[in-house]
């Protein structure tokens, strides 16, 4: 059925001549650039947009996957931040960050003569409120997972079946859905939880989040690393560094580790 699935997706891009690939390095993008790159080869090519709201080690990452697929790769600077109505952070966040992101990558597919612009979206990113897919339809965006009903269990077997090493990449989401709604997004409070999660991360724990409450961090991690990150050596130098990113009171919260942009 993957490998069906897989023929299938490759087969309807044959019929491109030319696509860009809205290209962020999860395994959502990486699959659809890596069956792009499988059906058009150099005419495939895999643009990651650059802003305040992507962290640095997830363009890195994204880098080293676009080598690893094999695929053309471009960057993209642009700031969502230049926008009031993002700023302002209300439910429709989405539709004004895609709305700019996929503009931007029009221009870029308009200079390499590209009519089709490619997302990651899959069948199960329908089923929330998301503005952002309005975004995209109104901007007649090629997305193939959804297009041939592929969930996002199926879109990892097809990164594994690929040979993609982020088949099993946790789910991750842009920095601003880390504010809650009502609260402005600012490049201060974006760099202070990239900040945070750096420090997460490079204890080690790879399910984590912190969520920025007007100077309270707020820390989701998966319940099975609650013990080791409350060991008192690891809590001491987590609120320490929690605290020298930049927020004045650091909570663990209980609920646990929620992926994506769910608050």
């Amino acid at each position: 059925m993957i490998a069906q699935k897989i023929d299938a997706i490759v087969d309807e891009m044959r019929g491109l001549e030319k696509v860009v690939v809205a290209f962020s390095g999860g395994v959502d993008s990486a699959v659809v650039a890596a069956l792009a790159a499988r059906a058009l080869g150099p005419k495939a090519l895999a643009v990651t947009a650059v802003s305040e709201t992507l962290a640095g080690r997830e363009l890195e990452e994204a880098k080293e996957l676009a080598r690893e697929i094999g695929i053309a790769h471009e960057l993209m600077a642009f700031s969502e931040l230049d926008d009031d109505r993002f700023r302002e952070n209300t439910p429709s966040r989405c539709f004004f960050c895609q709305s700019m992101r996929f503009d931007h990558l029009r221009q870029i597919a308009d200079k390499v003569g590209a009519e089709v612009l490619a997302s990651g979206t899959n069948a199960d990113d329908t089923g929330d409120d998301r503005p952002g897919l309005e975004a995209m339809a109104a901007r007649g965006i090629y997305q193939p997972l959804l297009k041939h009903g592929v969930h996002k269990a199926d879109v990892r077997a097809m990164a594994r079946e690929l040979g993609l090493s982020v088949w099993d990449k946790p789910a991750a989401a842009c920095l601003s859905s880390r504010i809650p709604h009502g609260t402005e997004v600012t490049f201060e409070r974006l760099r202070r939880i990239e900040l945070a999660e750096d420090s997460l991360h490079s204890y080690g724990f790879v399910h984590s989040r912190v969520r920025d409450h007007k100077g309270v961090g707020r820390i989701e991690l998966s319940p099975e690393d609650w013990t080791r990150a409350l060991e008192p050596e690891t809590r001491a130098a987590l609120v320490r560094e929690i605290r020298s990113a930049g927020f004045d009171r650091v909570l663990l919260d209980l609920c646990g580790y929620r992926p994506a942009g769910k608050q």
